[in-house]
């Protein structure tokens, strides 16, 4: 029990952010393998963990910001430490399992660039496409960052839809890379930069009122009016899924990309700000350790889906179909907080302290 004697939860700045993670994280599992209750409700969820990802990064380096070369080396070790040692493994696996060995395909999964390429079979672990996404983000950080600081926020946010326009434009050649604009705005950084944005906007707000030490506030206002807002792009996602309208992808992404991430940025302020109930259940303990395991639970749910719920019980059981569901989901929660525990945290540590590459940075939670 030592490597989880070490790890501690609910000690972080902001917990219920941590609790966000495992929610979302189970959001996507029952998405990938749902109840059979009737009709099926699908959600893309995705912007939450981009607004996340641009809040923590920007909240987590902003003040220490310093672009030079050994502070972006420091950075990027850092980035390398906490997401690539699970993905090595995990898409290790994947690949045996695949049986897939083309050199393009080892090299698009190993360099997570696998996303920004239209071929759904060069995936080796499906909901990776994400990181991908992460991946640009984490690259293109320091210069948002840099652009708010020298600059503005305004001008860093204009950079950002400069490179979306780029990105459409490369979209328009007609090649695999970047492909097609609808492929841009749902599938690649470019297209989801307003998420991250919203969340270092957040971010910015969250350092300026640390400053003042005018973080708390009293009610639950705020939490309030993200859920309300959440829930009404949402409740039109569903609609619209459900059309055969000609413009149904440009409202879907609509909705997605522009609409959604302002409520999400407003939700987690409430989370950050205020003593909610929902902040307080989002802050429990378990929801601690499952939003620890949330990035191993993301990429490993599917494996376990595919490869051994689905063949080898669930579609054996259809009478027990929902609880072998249910089974399947506890299973992976189990298996993923093992892997964070005994493989995740203790690899991701000795990469930092071994070669000396770590930042001090404030804890707030997985980074």
């Amino acid at each position: 029990m030592k490597p989880f004697s070490k790890i501690k939860t609910g000690n972080e700045r902001y917990p219920a952010l941590t609790g966000i993670r495992a929610l979302g994280a189970t959001v996507v599992f029952f998405n990938h393998l749902p109840f059979k209750i009737g009709s099926i409700i699908i959600v893309d969820i995705l912007t939450f963990f981009f607004v996340l990802s641009g809040f923590l990064i920007v909240y987590l380096y902003y003040e220490k910001l310093d672009i030079s070369r050994k502070w972006l080396y420091k950075y990027f070790v850092n980035r390398f430490a906490r997401i690539y040692p699970v993905y090595f493994l995990l898409v290790t696996i994947a690949i045996l399992i695949l049986h897939d060995f083309r050199s393009e395909f080892l090299f698009k999964n190993y360099t997570l660039t696998h996303a920004l390429f239209n071929n759904t079979k060069d995936i080796a672990i499906q909901p990776s496409w994400s990181l991908t996404v992460e991946e640009c983000f984490y690259f293109l950080a320091p210069l948002i960052m840099f652009l708010i600081k020298k600059f503005n926020f305004l001008v860093s946010f204009l950079f950002g839809v400069f490179l979306l326009l780029i990105a459409l434009l490369i979209s328009e050649a007609n090649i695999s890379f970047l492909h097609t604009p609808l492929f841009v705005f749902t599938t690649t950084f470019f297209g989801y930069f307003f998420a991250f944005y919203a969340g270092a906007w957040l971010a910015i707000i969250i350092l300026e009122r640390e400053k003042n030490a005018n973080v708390v506030l009293e009610g639950n206002k705020w939490t309030i009016w993200g859920l309300i807002g959440i829930a009404v792009p949402i409740i039109l996602m569903i609609y619209v899924y459900r059309t055969d309208h000609p413009f149904k992808s440009a409202a879907l992404v609509m909705i997605t990309n522009f609409i959604l991430p302002v409520p999400v940025a407003v939700l987690y302020f409430g989370l950050i700000c205020e003593k909610s109930f929902l902040s307080r259940i989002l802050s429990d303990k378990i929801f601690g350790w499952m939003g620890r395991g949330s990035y191993s639970f993301y990429l490993m749910h599917t494996l376990i889906i595919n490869y051994l719920a689905l063949p080898f019980i669930i579609n054996h059981s259809e009478n027990y179909y929902n609880f072998y569901v249910v089974v399947t989901y506890i299973i992976t929660q189990v298996l993923s907080i093992l892997l964070f525990a005994l493989y995740e945290e203790p690899l991701n540590m000795f990469i930092r302290k071994k070669f000396k590459f770590g930042i001090r940075i404030k804890t707030i939670q997985n980074d």
